[in-house]
């Protein structure tokens, strides 16, 4: 017998992915969509109350800000019964704290991509880090998106940063440079560099290069359409409908994770 679609709830539902959104949801049809809304106050067509859209759905995906994102994971996880993706990147500790803590009474897919490609970039680079002597192989990782993001490095650059730290057995914060500016000496060996670019609607490029002397690895992903993080947010709300309790990511949606 063939199984109900899952319905699904969508923050932010007025931002550019918030509408892709949409958009995806309705074209398929394992899921129903139940209900869109925005911030407090938003108008247009479909907009519906967020307390009326969760009280409708089986999981909520969320692409907004950090700090709605959070209040989001509270209230879900009071609710219970609901099941989260969270697309929305930038978190302070406190904020990822506050989400790890939601995650004990609900399910969360939280990621800083939700690209099938980037998140198998995510597992070579980290495999490169491995084999690579960070005495000899320095490690830059850059990043460039549209004039409208607002933070900086991007979520997936920070992924990208983790994986190479992953791949090294190091916490990424003891060995992440962020900013150099004036005379900042000659580069340690084991730093993980980042640089950013933010330009017109560039939708999202990465790239991590391993350098040495004479040669230098390059792994890289261009995106080319945000319909890509769409397809993957339905995967992850496809695998999280009903899951225990829980923060996941896309490598656990992928299989590639321990979960």
């Amino acid at each position: 017998m063939p199984q109900p679609p899952i319905r699904i709830a969508i923050s932010g539902a007025l931002g550019r992915m918030g509408r892709q959104m949409a958009d995806a949801v309705r074209a398929d049809v394992r899921l129903a969509l139940t209900g869109c809304f925005h911030r407090p106050g938003s108008v247009g067509d479909g907009l519906v109350s967020r307390d009326e859209a969760l009280a409708t759905a089986d999981v909520v995906v969320d692409f907004t800000t950090p700090a709605a994102s959070v209040e989001l994971a509270r209230l879900c996880a009071g609710r219970g019964g609901l099941a989260l993706v969270i697309g929305s990147t930038g978190f302070g500790a406190a904020e990822m704290a506050t989400i790890a803590d939601a995650a004990k009474t609900i399910a969360i897919v939280r990621s800083g991509s939700f690209s099938l490609g980037l998140n198998m970039l995510v597992g070579l680079v980290e495999q490169a880090a491995r084999v690579l002597d960070p005495d000899d192989w320095d490690a830059e990782i850059f990043e460039a998106h549209h004039r409208h993001k607002i933070d900086a490095p991007s979520g997936t650059a920070l992924m990208l940063g983790q994986a190479v730290a992953g791949g090294r057995e190091k916490g990424l914060e003891t060995v992440a440079r962020r900013v150099r500016n004036g005379v900042t000496g000659a580069r340690p060996a084991g730093e993980i560099g980042f640089a950013v670019a933010r330009g017109g609607a560039i939708i999202g490029e990465h790239s991590v290069s391993f350098c040495t002397e004479g040669e230098t690895v390059t792994l890289a992903h261009s995106a080319g359409d945000r319909i890509m993080f769409a397809r993957g947010a339905i995967a992850a709300a496809l695998w999280v409908a009903g899951r225990a309790p829980g923060e996941y990511d896309m490598r656990d949606v992928l299989g590639f994770g321990a979960a």
